[in-house]
């Protein structure tokens, strides 16, 4: 069943393809940490930062660095603590959503430098849409704790990112439960899986992608069953 977005409460976004992290590091000249398979990790965002389907978005002052990130959500639809890290912690789910984290890449590598963040590069905008879609309705996609759904992002037409939420490392019932452990998660709250492998320009550099995002730009991210997520990139106001 397909439902329209609730009010979001919270932004958990975690870092869960290993294809992204690890290819976003060895640009940098770095190696995978140890930790990364020990626990999975995520930040939190603004939840006043949504935006829907057509919305416009803007590069944030200071920021020439624009990118687009496609990713899974899924969205609790009832108040949990310390869920299992096995399928009974999806009963705790509303259904799942396509997520574009948009960042300001610049502001963010700034900040990451510092040991902490990412926040000003995050929290301008974060795309959830079109819809909810409960989980009945995929879960003939659903394997080993995953979910098994192509995955593409367009800028103007052309495609430059192409995935499948299956190659996640870490699976929804571990983030789940890493999400509940000793903490009450509420309706409302979002769960984000973390860019798929190529799913934004950093990965792909921009030398491959044409550049960083520019006025004008309109990028659209679909996932399988889920839909299309649209937006516009326009001049800051």
């Amino acid at each position: 069943m397909r439902q329209p977005l609730p009010t979001i409460a919270s932004i958990r976004d975690f870092y869960a393809f290993e294809q992204h992290v690890s290819t976003c590091r060895r640009h940098r000249g770095l190696d995978m940490p140890p930790q990364w398979y020990q626990v999975p990790v995520f930040y939190f965002s603004n939840p006043a930062g949504v935006i829907g389907p057509e919305a416009d978005v803007w590069a944030p002052r200071g920021s020439e660095a624009l990118d687009y990130e496609l990713e899974l959500a899924c969205i609790i639809g009832r108040e949990a603590r310390d869920l299992p890290d096995d399928d009974r912690a999806l009963e705790a789910v509303a259904g799942f959503t396509i997520m574009n984290d948009w960042s300001a890449r610049d502001l963010q590598r700034v900040e990451m430098a510092v040991g902490l963040g990412p926040s000003k590069g995050k929290d301008f905008a974060t795309s959830l849409g079109p819809d909810l879609v409960t989980f009945d309705e995929l879960a003939d996609k659903y394997r080993d704790g995953r979910l098994h759904l192509e995955m593409t992002a367009t800028r103007n037409g052309r495609l430059l990112s192409q995935g499948d939420s299956g190659t996640m490392y870490w699976t929804w019932p571990q983030l789940l439960a890493h999400a509940s452990r000793d903490a009450t998660l509420r309706p409302g709250d979002v769960i984000g899986s973390g860019t798929v492998g190529t799913g934004c320009i950093l990965e792909l550099t921009p030398e491959r992608a044409g550049g960083w995002l520019r006025p004008g730009d309109v990028v659209e991210l679909s996932v399988e069953r889920l839909g299309t997520l649209r937006n516009r990139v326009i001049e800051h106001p």
